[in-house]
């Protein structure tokens, strides 16, 4: 029997006050892909860390072991001499330098104390034929859209001749044509004898890949399963990653008759300055007052130029066009004008836009309205911390408290200290952009459920999404966006995924 490329054995990691990874183990054949899922903050990524160096030998419990010998990784680097590549969901790729520059980095090929640009392209061209892109190794990252950048990645771990990949939500940011192409690639190198660990929240795509499934929860490895037993099925997964069943992660909603017509917009432009075009062309769409609508398209098609033309024009595009708020017409100048009147923006970066993630879970929740606990030009500390409170217990944030930093909390809750950041503005109009990226299915139903609630109460909420499954099950009505154009106005009741797509790619 063929020694296993990787074993990880009673793997256990603490911080203070936590057991991030308790007695983890699981085994990795040669040429296999395995997945590993659970909830955010199940330990997934701090397990992945461990492997990688991260943390490094003598900071956790445990053992690990590559074609059966031990391992003791001070660093990355001695990963990365092993055979292992990490790939995070925020890519590590440098947008000015060019492919080539980025593929070899940190390893660059010389003829003496010089870099031999001629024997970089050359086999920069061979590593790109591999992973299946077609780009001139001469172009700059910054110019490629996040899928090709993706596959870039692949090419510079592959560059080190790495024998295991570890992908962390590889896939949140692509579009269904991209995501595929990944997967299809995986697929290819696993049968090149490139063995791969996937970490994903998107279930269908793990019961496509993987031939087996380590399944976390609460630190803990809960069960494998294998592909060949037909033992990975949705419900499987669902149940062992949350510790119950949820027949349906989109929660009903009653239905209502609609109110009036509280947001319009009309013959919308926007012109990017930077890059010297219109992104956005003769944009129309209303909003009810309880209504949820859906905007998608496919990624780059002017959904979150759109969101933020709206909400103050931070980005500081030449604007035309109306723009109707509870029947007067308005043009915000900056954020703070939008949010005065009424208009929240729930980001879809979370990290980089929508947190202050060194800050604790207070500050972030009352950031937005501070006037709501100034007294006399002074942050009134009692009332900060009740509202903070009542705020988190009613969004279900699991925090140790809320003088937590938010860097440790999981992406999941991260995401509801975001919602209830804008929750506390109190607007009449929430726009979420991506709402659910890179959460698990247990945390998707509870952001769900909190829409469905908001809405009941009268609250309206434009929702912007790449997952068509959420689109479908949680909007009213669905405007599709392809090229800055509006391309069509469908009922969510009437709409399906085909029809969508054929809309996002006219």
């Amino acid at each position: 029997m063929s020694v296993p490329i990787l074993e990880m054995r009673h793997i256990t990691k603490e911080f203070p006050g936590v057991k991030a990874v308790d007695d983890v183990s699981f085994t990795i054949e040669s040429r296999q892909i395995h997945c590993l899922v659970g909830e955010n903050g199940a330990g997934k990524s701090t397990l992945m860390k461990v492997l990688s160096g991260v943390h490094p030998f003598g900071s956790y419990e445990g053992e690990i072991f590559l074609d059966g010998e031990l391992q003791k990784f001070k660093n990355t680097h001695d990963s990365e001499r092993a055979g292992i590549a990490v790939i995070y969901q925020e890519l590590a790729l440098v947008p000015e330098m060019t492919v080539h520059e980025n593929v070899f980095l940190g390893h660059e090929l010389r003829k003496g104390l010089q870099v031999d640009i001629n024997e970089t392209i050359k086999q920069t061209i061979e590593i790109l034929k591999k992973v299946r892109l077609d780009v001139n190794p001469a172009t700059e990252i910054k110019d490629l859209g996040i899928g090709k950048q993706q596959l870039v990645e692949i090419a510079k771990a592959l560059s080190r001749n790495a024998r295991l990949l570890v992908l962390d939500e590889p896939t949140s940011a692509l579009n269904e044509t991209d995501s595929e192409n990944l997967l299809d690639l995986l697929r290819e190198l696993k049968q090149q004898g490139v063995s791969s660990i996937l970490i994903s929240h998107k279930l269908q795509e793990v019961i496509s890949i993987a031939d087996t499934v380590t399944v976390l929860r609460d630190g803990q490895s809960i069960i494998t399963l294998d592909a060949s037993k037909d033992e990975i099925n949705r419900d499987v997964l669902i149940k062992n990653m949350v510790g119950r069943s949820i027949d349906n992660i989109y929660p009903e909603r009653e239905k209502r008759e609609l109110g009036e017509v509280i947001f319009e917009v009309r013959d919308w432009n926007a012109y990017d300055t930077n890059l010297g075009r219109e992104i956005l062309k003769d944009i129309n769409i209303q909003v009810h007052k309880g209504e949820v609508v859906g905007i998608t398209g496919l990624m780059g098609a002017g959904r979150t130029e759109l969101a933020l033309s709206l909400f103050g024009n931070a980005a500081g595009y030449n604007l035309r066009g109306e723009m109707i708020l509870k029947g007067k017409q308005v043009r915000f100048s900056h954020p703070k004008k939008a949010i005065k009147a009424g208009l929240a923006y729930v980001t879809e970066d979370r990290k980089g836009d929508g947190l202050i993630l060194i800050q604790d879970v207070k500050t972030n929740i009352t950031l937005a309205n501070l006037d709501r606990i100034l007294r006399y030009g002074v942050i009134n500390g009692n009332v900060e911390i009740k509202d903070a409170r009542d705020y988190s217990d009613s969004l279900n944030i699991k925090t140790p408290s809320i003088e937590q930093k938010v860097v440790y909390l999981s992406g999941g809750n991260q995401q509801k200290v975001s919602l209830a950041k804008w929750l506390y503005v109190r607007p009449d109009i929430m726009i979420l952009d991506e709402p659910t990226r890179g959460i698990d299915v247990g945390a998707k139903f509870e952001i769900f459920t909190i829409m469905n609630q908001l809405v009941k109460e009268g609250m309206s909420i434009i929702m912007i999404s790449s997952e068509l499954p959420e689109i479908l099950s949680m909007t009213d009505r669905i405007y599709v966006i392809s090229d800055g154009r509006l391309t069509g106005e469908l009922e969510a009741k009437d709409a399906d995924q085909e029809s969508i797509m054929s809309l996002a790619t006219s």
